[in-house]
């Protein structure tokens, strides 16, 4: 059975001040979602689920639709803010979706395999994707789930702080704790994450998540469990976000599940910042020449 793949696509886009996941970065045009799903289909996934807001279903469509056709299978999955939140609480005031967590969960019904899961303004890199399609696709324990790993170094931005989720991993090769840090930073050759006015160094070479995991459905009834219990503890606070990294937390915690950690040499980048833009033109015109992928994707 062929793997699905996730895209969280339902951003607000606050730092970068626009739609960056439709956003044109590659020499014909193409988004960065473009070369996830032309990797995504190299490496054998045989569905794509597109978790948005409702209000871009008809720029998605037609947008990816025509490429799509007759490549693989999609659908759409909607981010709602009232999506699995607990009828007592009643209508939930909210500016912003509830988090990536909470977008994973949305995604439930459209999902009946095995899955990954990433997000829309990342470039992982075509390695990245034959990793987690084949632990997919020959993993047999329901329990066992994974995490796609890459190194600090090199997914820092020049044009300001970064968020990641820095991973602790075990003997075995599974992941024991990952930690959301938000302002990791590079400074004098040497990179730090600043918490609470102090700052800590971490070693370049420290495994970080970039949100590309890869799930046994079994997550999915858990995550649902999880996220009913956090809308009753945040259902006053507009902000609050409901992350992946806290599904996998539990996962470990309790015994649930535990993630294999696999490290990759994929080149990544991303945009966070507007200023960001140019760099991740350069780095995708330098893919094509390099022959990574053809003149057109599509």
């Amino acid at each position: 059975m062929k793997p699905t793949l996730l895209i969280l696509a339902a951003g607000m886009g606050s730092r970068y001040g626009g739609i960056k996941q439709l956003d044109q970065f590659g020499p014909n045009g193409e988004t960065i979602i473009d070369y996830s799903l032309y990797d995504a289909i190299r490496a054998g996934f045989g569905k794509v689920v597109f978790i948005i807001r409702e209000e871009l279903r008809n720029d998605f469509e037609e947008v990816f639709a025509p490429k799509l056709q007759g490549k693989i299978d999609y659908d759409y999955a909607i981010q709602g803010f009232q999506s699995y939140v607990p009828e007592a609480l009643g209508q939930i005031e909210r500016a912003k979706p509830w988090g990536t967590g909470h977008a994973m969960l949305c995604a439930w019904q459209q999902t009946d395999t095995p899955f990954a899961i990433i997000n829309a303004d990342d470039f992982y890199g075509l390695e990245a994707f034959e990793l987690v399609a084949d632990f997919l696709k020959n993993s047999t324990d329901d329990t066992e789930h994974t995490l796609i790993a890459y190194e600090v170094k090199k997914t820092l931005s020049e044009n300001g702080t970064v968020s990641r989720g820095v991973c602790e991993v075990n003997d075995s090769g599974y992941l024991d704790v990952v930690t959301e840090r938000t302002k990791i930073f590079p400074q004098e050759d040497k990179i730090f994450f600043e918490e609470n006015g102090d700052l800590t160094e971490l070693t370049p070479e420290t495994p970080v998540s970039m949100n590309f995991w890869g799930f046994k459905p079994s997550v999915f009834p858990i995550t649902e469990a999880l996220f009913t219990e956090y809308a009753h503890q945040n259902y006053n606070a507009p902000k609050a976000e409901f992350y992946i990294p806290v599904v996998a937390t539990h996962l470990i915690k309790s015994g649930a599940g535990r993630l294999r950690v696999i490290p990759n040499a994929s080149e990544w980048f991303g945009v966070t910042y507007p200023e960001d833009k140019p760099t991740v033109q350069a780095a995708l015109q330098k893919l094509h020449e390099a022959g990574k992928y053809p003149n057109r994707l599509w």
